[in-house]
């Protein structure tokens, strides 16, 4: 029996930078009802504030939902304080001034070197997220189409990676959404995120279910395969609506099977 889903965000959930639509926000509503839900990005809090929060019911069942931003670096749960709403943060694995500097300036490097700087950028190329440094090839605004034909295939940003890899061995380089590239401290990836979901919800890691549209080896989502969590690899967002209504449908079929016994 499952009793946590995790999630990735950005082409899991929605497509890059995008909120979920109507469909994906009842899906997950519904889903909030019978089983604990957390969502793991490498965006920052503010994102998950805009593409999944604001899309939302503002109910009751958010005290199943637990929110880590940057790759699993910061954790966020809902409580209730003095009958006020309110998402609390319980960590923050944030880089020192020293490495932000060398990590800004290896990411730099490597794009050079690799033979990939973007002609046309829009808005911030790098941007620092407190524990987590991520690149955007064609900047954090960048139109999801074009996201889309820069890297289809994740070729530029592996080679990317494999400088990076040289540059700065100590920290932790994986390849995530539609342009990008996160940088976190050593060991400090999504497999420290679902432990933490582990230790804080108290939930065994066979008892959870992690989704993801980059499980492959070097992607960004990957380490929670690593992990031993049973992983289901999709495609995009679409495709993620199946898989929850498939898990609906499994966990509703299973709770009426035990009110039945129960009766």
């Amino acid at each position: 029996m499952k009793k946590l889903i995790v999630f990735d965000l950005d082409g899991t959930l929605a497509p890059s930078k995008s909120a979920l639509d109507a469909e994906m926000s009842s899906l997950l509503h519904d889903l909030l009802e019978i089983i604990k839900v957390a969502v793991i990005s490498g965006g920052a809090w503010l994102q998950f504030e805009k593409q999944v929060l604001s899309k939302l019911p503002q109910d009751e069942r958010l005290a199943s939902l637990s929110i880590l931003p940057t790759c699993g670096t910061q954790f966020f749960q809902y409580q209730k304080h003095q009958n006020q709403d309110q998402w609390k943060r319980l960590y923050a694995e944030n880089f020192t001034a020293d490495e932000r500097e060398k990590i800004v300036s290896s990411l730099n490097n490597a794009v050079v070197t690799a033979g990939f700087p973007a002609e046309k950028t829009w808005g911030e190329i790098i941007e620092d997220r407190g524990s987590q440094i991520t690149y955007s090839a064609l900047g954090q605004q960048a139109p999801l189409e074009e996201k889309v034909k820069w890297d289809s295939d994740f070729s530029k940003r592996k080679k990317i990676k494999a400088i990076l890899d040289t540059l700065i061995p100590e920290y932790s380089v994986r390849l995530g959404g539609a342009t990008s590239i996160d940088v976190t401290k050593p060991g400090i990836d999504k497999a420290y995120g679902i432990n933490k979901l582990r230790d804080i919800l108290g939930i065994p890691l066979k008892e959870m279910i992690y989704v993801g549209d980059a499980l492959f080896p070097g992607g960004n989502d990957y380490p929670a395969k690593q992990a031993g969590v049973v992983s289901i690899p999709v495609r995009d967002s679409n495709e993620t609506k199946r898989v929850i209504e498939a898990i609906i449908a499994c966990l509703g079929d299973d709770q009426q099977v035990r009110s039945f016994e129960v009766d």
